[in-house]
């Protein structure tokens, strides 16, 4: 099945926040491909061997939205959060694995646009979402314009849309957070 239309999503997703369940039921089919892109784009940047597979993502992360309070805008908006909701099923997923092995040394990370560079381990992606908590404390319109970017795959655009913000904004406050997020985690290099 090929991407939704946006129309028909959007109608969907309002009548499921309606409390409508078969529109959460109709939704699912339509969205499914794009969200295993979407989490195919998350696992690329995870180490090899990871132990969740995309489709396992998705059901996690459609999971946990399901049971979610959202209140819904459009499908922009649904790709968003899923795409937020699947960063901290990633995270969660680290958090569990860095507890089970206790230990190891802090990683650097370098930020590049799409992805996390090299084998990036649990380490440097509980690193970079610490990181990004401490933006989003002082700044976040730059720490969720970052998640959208880097972890969603959203344009300029797209993001302005989401942060009601122009497109330079979108850019100076990618450009200001990456530069942040960089000095940050370079910090914590020994």
């Amino acid at each position: 099945m090929g991407p939704s239309s946006p129309s028909s999503t959007t109608r969907l997703l309002a009548d499921w926040r309606r409390g409508d369940e078969r529109a959460l039921d109709a939704l699912l089919p339509r969205v499914y491909d794009e969200l295993r892109s979407l989490a195919a784009r998350h696992l690329s940047s995870e180490r090899p061997d990871h132990t969740l597979q995309a489709t396992a993502l998705v059901h996690e992360a459609y999971a946990r939205l399901v049971d979610a309070d959202i209140s819904w805008e459009d499908r922009i908006h649904f790709f968003a959060v899923a795409s937020g909701t699947m960063r901290r099923v990633l995270v969660d997923h680290a958090r569990a694995r860095s507890a089970e092995k206790r230990g190891g040394g802090s990683l650097g990370i370098t930020l590049h646009e799409g992805l996390l560079a090299g084998d990036a381990q649990e380490d440097r992606l509980l690193e970079l979402d610490e990181a990004l908590d401490r933006l989003a404390g002082f700044d976040s319109r730059k720490a969720k314009a970052v998640e959208l970017r880097y972890f969603g795959g959203l344009n300029a655009t797209e993001i302005g849309s989401i942060l009601e913000v122009g497109v330079a904004t979108v850019q100076r406050d990618l450009r200001a957070a990456r530069a942040w997020l960089l000095r940050e985690l370079s910090d914590a290099v020994p």
